[in-house]
This record gives C-alpha cells, structure tokens and sequence, in this order.
C-alpha cells in the first residue's frame, strides 16, 4: 500500500513516515498542499494521504477541496492530521471530503487505528 505524508514540518513527515513505514506503506511527501497535487498527476497514487491544515503556499482544506473535485483521486482516504481542535474545523474538513481526523499531539497507535477505520489494515504492527 501507499501513503502521501503532505506536511511543511519535516519533523512530523518523519514522524509518520516512520510510523507508516513500519506498517508496511511505501511513504510519499509533500511540504505543502500545492506539491502534493502536483505529485498526484503521477501515474501512482497513494490509498492514504495524511493532510496537515495549516501549511504555506497551499493548506491543507485548500489542497482537498480541487483534489477530490478531480474524479481520479476519489478513491484516496484522506486523513487531516493537524492542530485544529474546533468542532467547528473537523466539521469543515469532513465536509470538504477527508475521511477521518487526527488532532495533534497524536501517537503511533492513534495513526494505526485510524487507518484500520479507513479499511488500510496495517501489514506489520
């Protein structure tokens, strides 16, 4: 399987790569929602692309709403991963068509059971 960590933190990128890698993803990133719709014209994509928000140049609720208007990436499960604890914004990013939502701080574990939901069962635990 194959995941898009999208995320201007390269901290956070390695954080999840690791965790994803771990699972058994091969592991994309992007550092900005305009890069990782630039990556999706590719002939690959991922089953899973883990979104941060807030983000430079591109955010993250910026980047889904053309991506899944784009009728070849509608099988992508879009997770948002980001700092936005309001009702109110995991509202607005489920709406705009993510899958589930993950406020951060977050743990391994967390990222696992979310992909589990998601129908991405990991490979290695």
């Amino acid at each position: 399987m194959r995941a898009m960590i999208v995320d201007d933190s390269s901290a956070m990128r390695a954080f999840l790569r690791m965790i994803l890698k771990s699972a058994g993803f091969e592991v994309t990133e992007a550092r900005n929602g305009k890069e990782a719709l630039q990556a999706l014209q590719s002939d690959e994509l991922p089953d899973v692309l883990l979104l941060d928000w807030n983000m430079p140049e591109m955010d993250g609720l910026e980047m889904l709403r053309p991506m899944r208007a784009n009728v070849r990436c509608n099988a992508i499960k879009v997770m948002m991963v980001t700092t936005e604890t309001e009702m109110v914004e995991m509202s607005r990013a489920l709406g705009a068509g993510a899958d589930e939502y993950v406020m951060k701080p977050f743990n391994r574990e967390v990222i696992l059971d979310k992909l589990e939901l998601l129908g991405l069962t990991p490979q290695a635990l």
